[in-house]
């Protein structure tokens, strides 16, 4: 059974590779910059992504498998001290974005989606051990960004904050009130523009923390973060706009793929936490955005999605990133089980992509996936790092534990037809 296969896979090529050996029982949290063959890097500083992304899938896997739960609970807690006790910036609030190998503040500035990722597995954590602990660190998150980062007056937040938490409109030296300056920040958004990335984790840091207690205020708060996106971050055409105005006026820019089938997903599962699973007007955006990713991004003959594109145009980025797949995977699958009663265009894609990982992607002599494969899934870079500040472990257990989950759910529908087996000609 495919379930089963995929399960396999996500144990022992994923989490038993990562997990204890990425644990740093010296300095605290997740060693991070692991090369190919999984021996260790000697940087040794702590980026606040991957720490959290790090503790948020111990604490998914303890909810999704019990016979994991005490080792993995562990891990969680392992990861979740080290955010409240070291990357938590003590004198003025907020996660400190990166530390060096001596703990110091690589940048002076805060950034809203790698707080997001903090708040994402603090809220998780307190999902998986009922800890009041974790809970509160998510709620000392949610409320620091409430303090500094939302725009009382249009809605969202700001990408980047100050040290003390005060937004940051312009970059050195801009003139441009409205636009800010065209250098970039630490994630790569202009200064003074909204950014769809930062939205959409907010979206699921923040539908995880109502989950987990969050209360009203959260439930609010999660509410307005939905609504951005699926009304104003997803384009009437059917892709995300990356960049807005601070007043939501979006900027031209390219369309990243890999967004439009994860951010199908997060518009579902917020929408479910918010009581309306049966939502039309979400369940459009939804398969608006696979469908534009499947038109404008999907290798009709190799399979996978590649990276980006103009939103009416070719693909102009052919590489094939490992966590463009991996959510394109996710995302399939929940169109095929929202539509394929109507159509086998969604299975047999989703079908096609798992051949794609599996032959090109999944590195066999390591376990882990490859980061970057070309569009043929050629392999440019045989010595490409397994881990460091980008490439870590979330994107692919998540898509493995929520597509495994699913087959198993549409195989246990009364009336489901048999599921059509991956075989060689679809590759």
């Amino acid at each position: 059974m495919l379930a089963d296969e995929m399960e396999s896979h996500l144990t022992t090529g994923i989490l038993d590779n990562w997990y204890p050996r990425i644990v740093d029982k010296s300095h605290g949290g997740f060693g991070p910059h692991v090369n190919f063959d999984w021996s260790f890097q000697k940087d040794n500083s702590k980026f606040l992504v991957f720490q959290s992304r790090m503790t948020w899938v111990p604490a998914r896997v303890a909810l999704r498998f019990p016979a994991r739960r005490d080792a993995y609970l562990a891990y969680a807690d392992h990861g979740l001290s080290f955010l409240e006790n070291v990357m938590w910036d003590k004198q003025d609030g907020g996660f400190f974005w990166e530390l060096d190998e001596g703990g110091q503040p690589v940048t002076t500035e805060k950034h809203v989606y790698g707080i997001s990722f903090a708040i994402y597995a603090s809220a998780t954590t307190a999902r998986a051990t009922k800890s009041p602990r974790a809970l509160a660190l998510g709620m000392k998150a949610f409320d620091w960004l409430e303090k500094g980062a939302h725009d009382a007056d249009h809605g969202g937040y700001s990408a980047a904050v100050s040290g003390q938490g005060r937004p940051i409109l312009q970059g050195p030296g801009s003139a441009s009130k409205d636009h800010g300056d065209p250098s970039r920040d630490q994630i790569g958004t202009i200064y003074g523009r909204k950014s769809m990335n930062s939205h959409i984790h907010l979206l699921e840091s923040l539908t995880e923390l109502f989950l987990a207690g969050g209360g009203e205020r959260v439930q609010a708060r999660l509410r307005e973060v939905f609504l951005l996106v699926r009304d104003r971050i997803v384009d009437e055409r059917g892709f995300l706009n990356l960049y807005f105005t601070p007043d939501w006026r979006p900027i031209a820019d390219e369309d990243s793929y890999g967004h439009d089938v994860e951010t199908a997903f997060l518009l579902l599962e917020a929408a479910e936490a918010l009581g309306i699973p049966g939502d039309e007007t979400t369940h459009r955006a939804a398969r608006q955005l696979v469908d534009h990713a499947l038109a404008r991004g999907w290798d009709e003959t190799n399979g996978g999605f590649y990276d980006k594109g103009p939103p009416d145009g070719q693909p102009t980025g052919l590489q094939k990133i490992w966590w463009v797949q991996a959510e394109g995977l996710n995302g399939l699958l929940l169109m095929h089980a929202l539509y394929g009663d109507k159509t086998e265009r969604y299975y047999r894609a989703f079908l096609q992509q798992w051949a794609f990982i599996e032959a090109h992607v999944i590195d066999k002599a390591h376990g882990e996936w490859i980061g970057t494969v070309g569009p043929a899934g050629e392999l440019e870079d045989p010595r490409q790092e397994i881990g460091g500040r980008w490439k870590e472990a979330y994107h692919q257990a998540r898509a493995l534990m929520e597509t495994s989950a699913r087959l198993r759910q549409l195989a246990a529908r009364p009336a489901a037809r048999a599921p059509v087996e991956v075989t060689a000609d679809i590759r």
